[in-house]
This record gives C-alpha cells, structure tokens and sequence, in this order.
C-alpha cells in the first residue's frame, strides 16, 4: 500500500460527510490486551492497511506493553475483523466488546504508538501485570461492594463519573489521567487491609492500578471484569439490579452511553439537570462541559457568550482569532485524546 494510504489525508467535512453516506450500520467496539510488543511501527502500518481495507474507523494505540483500541467496524465486516485480530498471536481470542448504545462514533482511522497504552508515566518496576486484582462479573461486583470491609473506587476522571457512577464509589477529582493514579493512592492511604473494588470504563485501567497497588501492599484487590461497559451488558441479560446509576462516558463523538435513566449531574451554564456533554463550537476553545439543550440553543453549542460570538464570525476571522487566543484558551479542560 502506497505510504500515504497509511494516514488519514481528508479533512473532517469530507470525513462526515463520507460516514453520513454509508447505507450499511456499524458495531462500536473496544478492547484491550496488555502483551509485550514489538516492531511496532511495522505492526502498526500492517494493522493500518488491514482495517482500512475494512472500513473501520476508531482509535488504536500500540505500545511495548500492550494495545488498547475503539473503533467501529461495518456489521458485515465484523467476522472478518475478529479473523484480522485472530490471525496475529499477541491478540488472538481478544475480547472484543460491543458498545452499550450505537452511534456514530469515530470519523477515522488513527493507529498510533505511545510510550504507554494507559498514561500514569509509571516505570515497568511499578506494576507486574501477571499479578493483578481478582476479576468479578456483574453479579460478584454487586456482591462485593455491599460489604463493610469494602471500599470501593472510580479509576476514572472527574468528568467521568461526573455522569455516571455506581452509587457508593469514591470518585477523585482528577480531571487528568496522569495525576489518576496518584490520588486513588492517596484516598486509600492507610486501607491496605481492606477490601479494594475498583471500575472503569472496559477494564484497562483497572488491570494496571490493581497491579500497581498489589506491588504497593495491598492485600485484597478486586476489579470489575470488562468495566462499565461488559457490567452494563450482563445486568440487561441476567436481569439484575444496576448499581451503577447515570451514563457511562466515552472517548468517541456520542462521548457517552444510557446505562440508566438516572441523570446525576448538572448544566455547567446553568444548573438545571443534565447529563449531555459536548465540546465547545468555538475551535479556539473547545472546553468540554456538560449543557442542557435550552442553553445549547442559546449558545449555539458555546460554552460562553465571548465563544458564541467568535463561533458567528467568518471562518477566516475564527482562524485569525484562533491564532491570536490560543495561549489564552489553552488552559481550558479539552479530555479528548485518551482515557
């Protein structure tokens, strides 16, 4: 494959308007295996090249410690997707997990190799992931989190559980993934003999922070087995009680998925209840925060009447501006590159 057929070369109009043509529906997946990895960027190309061919569209990350990947893929080519992951050893039998609620979720294809494939900026002594927390399905996680001796933690971002949570987790405040890990230490300095339940989204970030903790003396780690996501899935089949209320965040463009009908959180603008996050239309900014759809309208999508205002001015004026406010915007909370 010619090398420039190994990157997205379209802008994001042309991309949409691509997507929005297609007759055929798609799956929304994710997955994520820890495996040592090597040669990477002739991996990455070959993976490119595959799933392109494919037409799926997400975002993969590949490290030496793993892979971690959402996507979605054309219903009629999900077999041969599966055969695609199947046929290379390191992810052969890798579960892959449907999305709680469709949608159009990705634009593009973008394969990219990082340092880690979850970015605590931990060193390899720090963790063993043969050594990680027990793993519970649904029904042992509603179990264990009623107990006394249990403490039970959100292993995501505060912008996360902001939306979403089970009813009794502790939820930092971190709005960073990198400052995470070290706060989640911290609420449970002093609790080593405790029972620790944790969560997240599909369970990437709970293998490492059960490793990590397992190596810093806690004795009794446990994680729900394939996150939010895999939990949502088996309530609905088994028929048991949801104890995870609100909407399950995502790193996609619906940046959400309805676990329940329970709405925990509140219009940034003006505090009326509302769970709906979205990006503000105003590129110079593009601060995510969570709107009702009154002050959506009023606003156009903007966070503020300043970045309604520079949203209604021609494009090139935006690009000017753009330019000239990006020191001042660039210290706005923007989360949407990586979990």
């Amino acid at each position: 494959m010619d090398n420039k057929k190994l990157y997205n070369i379209y802008n994001r109009k042309h991309l949409s308007e691509q997507l929005n043509s297609e007759k055929k529906d798609r799956f929304t997946c994710s997955f994520y295996r820890y495996v040592p990895l090597n040669n990477l960027q002739i991996l990455r190309d070959d993976l490119y090249e595959k799933l392109s061919e494919l037409n799926v569209l997400g975002r993969i990350y590949l490290a030496e410690e793993g892979i971690n990947a959402q996507f979605s893929v054309p219903q009629n080519n999900w077999n041969q997707l599966k055969q695609i992951f199947d046929n290379e050893q390191s992810f052969r039998d890798v579960n892959i997990k449907k999305a709680i609620e469709e949608g159009k979720s990705f634009i593009k294809l973008k394969i990219m190799i990082k340092k880690e494939i979850v970015a605590w900026n931990l060193s390899n002594t720090e963790y063993n992931l043969s050594e990680t927390g027990k793993h519970l399905d649904a029904k042992e996680f509603n179990e264990i989190i009623e107990k006394e001796d249990t403490i039970l933690i959100d292993m995501r971002n505060s912008y996360e559980s902001e939306v979403g949570k089970f009813r009794t987790a502790i939820c930092p405040t971190s709005n960073r993934s990198k400052d995470l890990i070290n706060e989640a230490k911290e609420i449970l300095k002093g609790k080593e003999n405790y029972n620790i339940a944790m969560y997240c989204t599909g369970g990437i970030r709970c293998e490492k922070a059960s490793s990590h903790l397992i190596k810093k003396g806690f004795k009794n780690v446990f994680q729900l087995n394939g996150g939010i996501v895999e939990y949502s899935h088996q309530v609905k089949k088994q028929k048991i009680e949801s104890k995870f209320i609100g909407k399950n965040f995502v790193f996609d463009d619906r940046l959400g998925e309805r676990v329940t009908e329970d709405i925990i959180a509140n219009c940034h603008l003006c505090n009326n209840k509302s769970d709906n996050h979205t990006n503000c239309k105003n590129d110079a900014c593009h601060l995510l925060f969570i709107t009702c759809n009154d002050c959506d309208k009023k606003l156009l999508g903007c966070c503020s009447l300043e970045c309604k205002e520079i949203y209604q001015l021609p494009i090139e004026d935006q690009r000017k501006i753009r330019k000239q406010f990006s020191k001042r915007f660039k210290n706005k909370f923007r989360p949407r590159v990586q979990p």
